[in-house]
């Protein structure tokens, strides 16, 4: 809120304290908040995403799932929402990202990102597909399952990012390490591009976040799908012994 603006407080606006008291240059217009003067810490926010053509095409390539999609705008959100994930990030595809649950834990013995995605993906499509025969009355919606089933890593560029990591090692007392788990930067980039919140919902809730709340039918078969995928592959010795955590049953 701006000292100008009419629901400001008349006390703070006539006499604010110290703290809102900005410097003029960090008082920017809303679409420039994102690149304001830096944090006391020498911390910025993130940059702004400059998502291009080749990004899109790439996220397509990367996601062949994609044309499962019906409605031909949400397809083409979940394309962007992805391009902008990976603009945001040191990553250019989806495939740069290593196959792990976690930064460091839960890795593949081979493959990558798009194993997990791609798998999570035809996991949830099939157990939609099963229950929108068996049970048409619960009125699933096929196109979320699929576009939540495909974004529910959202945020894994931004968790993932070597640089990122890095200045959260390097202190973590000053922003967290990580600042911010993928689940919820994933429903930032949801929002961001203008995906529904039932997808939103899902990048949300599809991890232990989703404890906290009450999932969505949706929600729940790709939580399901993705916990079936690590497991499975768990108990097939598939994935690096050195990266499961104790935790990790």
């Amino acid at each position: 809120m701006r000292e100008t603006d009419p629901l400001f407080p008349s006390s703070l606006r006539d006499d604010p304290p110290d703290c809102l008291q900005y410097p003029p240059d960090c008082l920017q217009d809303a679409e420039n908040r994102m690149t304001r003067c830096p944090r006391p810490n020498g911390n910025t926010p993130p940059r702004k995403p400059e998502v291009t053509d080749a990004l899109r095409e790439q996220v397509r390539q990367d996601l062949p799932e994609i044309a499962e999609i019906v409605d031909p705008e949400l397809r083409q959100l979940v394309v962007e929402a992805w391009a902008y994930a990976l603009a945001g990030s040191s990553f250019r595809s989806i495939r740069e990202l290593p196959p792990a649950g976690n930064p460091g834990q839960i890795v593949l013995k081979r493959g990558d990102q798009t194993d997990h995605l791609r798998g999570v993906t035809r996991l949830a499509m099939r157990i939609a597909d099963e229950l929108i025969e068996q049970y048409p009355e619960m009125a699933l919606d096929r196109d979320v399952v699929v576009a939540g089933a495909l974004c529910h890593d959202l945020g894994k560029p931004w968790e993932f990012d070597p640089e990122n990591r890095a200045r959260w090692e390097g202190d973590p007392r000053l922003v967290g390490k990580p600042s911010i788990r993928h689940p919820a930067y994933g429903v930032h980039i949801c929002f961001s591009v203008g995906l529904p919140e039932a997808v939103a919902h899902i990048a949300a809730a599809h991890s232990a976040e989703g404890k906290l709340l009450v999932r969505s039918t949706e929600c729940a078969i790709v939580h399901h799908a993705d916990h079936t995928f690590w497991r499975v592959l768990a108990t097939g010795n598939m994935l690096k012994p050195e990266t499961i955590p104790p935790w990790y049953d």
